[in-house]
């Protein structure tokens, strides 16, 4: 990275969702994993990083320090609870004028559209660059789930095509967003750098071995197998269950599922509840909730297998914290998911979303010890060559190709 001759002063915005959040509650996701840890890996570094985010309760301060070096400031925008995310395209200029009062900042970078639509301009207002990041790109609701997320509200296509041809820089965490990007939105492939995200390798590690049984589930000697996430139909979890009912008695594991609905998919646990009593396996699926990130480490450290059935990712990041923690991937094979993923060494893509496909290829994992074993050591060491300073470095390397020289020199 070209060092900054001062620290730089940068606002990262996250208006629908507070990275300060548990990731899989309400619309929390990987995003905020990533907002979060790319602040803190900055700060690091030794720059000033603020984390702007919409106030959704009462009870949130003004401000709270997160760690040194970052700060996560809660504004005023639409009413003070959680309301379904569409909601938020409402609070985009209440949300501007807020920020309006705060910086100054060097580089403002947005995160999802919502963000972008109340930052680039006033962005434009101050003089200083625009990043954006989308995380997710909506898809027509005439086209499968497999292009894409649905439009939670009117303006996001449109207004998704213009912050990708009106920003100073697109960052996608993967090359397959690139590619959306481009081909989707009519953005520049000259406009967009791929930055991935890391994992935290000191906190999603494997088990010792040794360790007490941590993956026995209900029967013992079957374990159990891990979605996380988000619970929304993107995700695929209704495939998750299918399944794992389509697995012989004798190797199938417990499922655990954890996060949450939020407000757009209430009563989606209730249908996936519904669907496993149809399948006969409702005693053998677990819905533990949100988890935090250390008890969601410990879930996936003890799981014999994690599977990714979502429609569509840009990248996947629980499918990095799976193979650092030495766990064996079953994902589909679309989308970012193919660079979280590499088929047959770290884990399994499949292109089918047929469940007896997927149960033939959990059957693999779960019947071959040494399989198993041979990919969640080619997962934990991929998993070793992304971590948040580098994520950090890359990004700061974004930044500093927008200022002038003697900014960054």
């Amino acid at each position: 990275m070209s060092p900054a001759t001062d620290p730089l002063r940068i606002a990262l915005v996250s208006l629908h969702t507070s990275p300060g959040a548990e990731p899989g509650s309400g619309d929390a996701g990987g995003m905020n994993v990533v907002v979060r840890h790319q602040a803190e890996a900055m700060a690091a570094l030794g720059h000033q990083v603020e984390i702007l985010t919409r106030r959704s309760s009462p009870e949130m301060p003004a401000a709270r320090r997160l760690g040194a070096g970052v700060t996560l400031r809660y504004l005023d925008a639409g009413p003070l609870r959680s309301v379904p995310k569409g909601d938020h395209e409402g609070f985009i200029d209440e949300f501007r004028a807020q920020a309006a009062e705060l910086g100054p900042w060097d580089v403002i970078h947005s995160h999802h559209w919502f963000s972008g639509m109340a930052m680039l301009p006033l962005a434009r207002e101050l003089g200083v660059p625009h990043v954006q990041s989308f995380h997710s790109i909506a898809a027509d609701e005439a086209t499968p789930l497999s292009a894409g997320e649905r439009p939670e509200s009117g303006g996001r296509m449109a207004g998704e095509a213009w912050l990708a041809r009106e920003s100073d820089l697109i960052v996608a965490v993967s090359a397959a967003e690139a590619d959306t990007v481009v081909r989707r939105l009519g953005g520049s492939l000259e406009r967009i750098a791929v930055v991935p995200p890391g994992v935290d390798g000191s906190l999603f590690h494997p088990r010792t071995p040794g360790t007490a049984g941590a993956n026995r589930g209900a029967a013992a000697d079957r374990g159990y197998a891990v979605v996380a996430g988000r619970l929304q139909p993107l995700k695929g979890l209704d495939l998750a269950i299918e399944a794992i009912a389509a697995l012989p008695d004798h190797l199938r594991p417990e499922l655990v599922i954890a996060g949450d609905a939020s407000a757009d998919y209430d009563g989606y646990i209730d249908e996936l509840t519904r669907l496993a009593d149809q399948h006969g396996i409702a005693n053998g699926v677990r819905f533990v909730g949100p988890r935090s990130r250390v008890d969601l480490a410990a879930l996936l450290r003890g799981a014999r297998v994690v599977l990714v059935p979502s429609h569509s990712e840009t990248f996947g990041l629980v499918a990095l914290e799976a193979a650092a923690s030495g766990v064996p991937v079953v994902a589909q094979g679309t989308g970012g998911l193919r660079e979280a993923v590499l088929d047959g060494d770290t884990g399994l893509l499949i292109e089918s979303r047929d469940p007896q496909v997927w149960a033939d290829a959990l059957s693999e994992v779960l019947s071959d010890p040494a399989l198993a074993r041979r990919l969640s050591l080619a997962a934990r060491a991929r998993a070793e060559t992304f971590d948040w300073p580098r994520s950090a470095a890359s990004l700061l390397d974004v930044y500093c190709a927008l200022l002038p020289v003697p900014v960054c020199t």
